[in-house]
């Protein structure tokens, strides 16, 4: 009995220690595009005029940084022919704007030029419905007993209008984006709708609406089913190989990742009660 329970520590011990050996997984690594992070947004009530876009490189799964790519041409157009010129804020990959202008239903152009290939999309600038009001609801959920936290407002019933909704929690570290359509709601009263179910009393809420083109709630709703709701933002890199709508004009087969989107926006910071 005791040689036999000797045995079987033993062969414990070696299939133990075999298990611990590291396994090298071999990845084949795609040559890197461009990521371009190009959504401007303006906030109800402000001038719009300060915008930013970011350049970036997609890079091997391991790695634990993000390559920046600096030197770029980047500039925006309007439909006046108005010239809007970012410049490098040295060393980031983060190109500034200081005099852009928002239109509503304005149409823009956007171009970058970075390593020998030329960038671009147009888009149209969308208008946001304010938020009237939010509610907190203490019996929501699957269970009745979460915390449901809606943001109200009134959809414009003259067009189709489309929708991104963001919530940023204090109790998370990533911010939860979702998109609508009016198709069941236009012309009248409706909310975005909190998703935490471990909310509590004195966690903080800011609460984002945008208003997005048809294409851009497409681009979305796809981007948002392969992530899921709970994703870092839509304006970094996706998970896919998610196409946007900014191609390459010198080489049509190397296309960037990244949205090139304009967006009226209005934000609501809420405290749970």
């Amino acid at each position: 009995m005791k040689k036999a329970t000797l045995l079987l520590v033993f062969f414990i011990a070696i299939f133990i220690t075999s298990c611990e050996e590291v396994v090298d997984v071999d990845l084949e690594t795609a040559p890197p595009k461009l990521v371009i992070e190009a959504a401007i947004n303006w906030q109800k009530g402000t001038s719009g005029n300060q915008q930013f876009i970011k350049l970036t490189t997609t890079t091997g799964y391991f790695e634990s940084q993000v390559p920046i790519v600096s030197g770029a041409t980047v500039y925006i157009t309007n439909s006046q022919k108005e010239k809007f010129t970012f410049t490098e804020i040295p060393k980031t990959g983060k190109y500034a704007c200081t005099n852009f202008k928002p239109v509503i239903e304005g149409t823009y152009t956007l171009t970058v030029i970075s390593g020998g290939n030329t960038y671009t999309a147009s888009e149209t600038l969308k208008s946001i419905a304010p938020i009237t009001r939010i509610e907190q609801n203490n019996e929501g959920g699957f269970t009745g007993k979460d915390i449901e936290i809606r943001a109200f407002y009134n959809d414009p019933g003259a067009a189709e209008n489309y929708y991104l909704y963001r919530y940023i929690y204090s109790n998370k570290i990533r911010s939860n984006y979702y998109v609508d359509d009016d198709k069941f709601f236009q012309g009248n009263e409706f909310f975005s709708l909190s998703d935490d179910d471990e909310l509590e009393i004195g966690n903080e809420i800011e609460i984002t609406h945008y208003g997005i083109s048809k294409q851009y709630y497409n681009y979305m709703s796809i981007l948002v089913s392969i992530a899921g709701t709970n994703v870092g933002g839509p304006f970094q890199s996706p998970p896919a190989t998610v196409k946007g709508n900014i191609i390459n004009t010198t080489d049509k087969n190397n296309y960037p990742l990244g949205y090139f989107s304009l967006s009226e926006t209005d934000t609501k910071k809420y405290t749970i009660k």
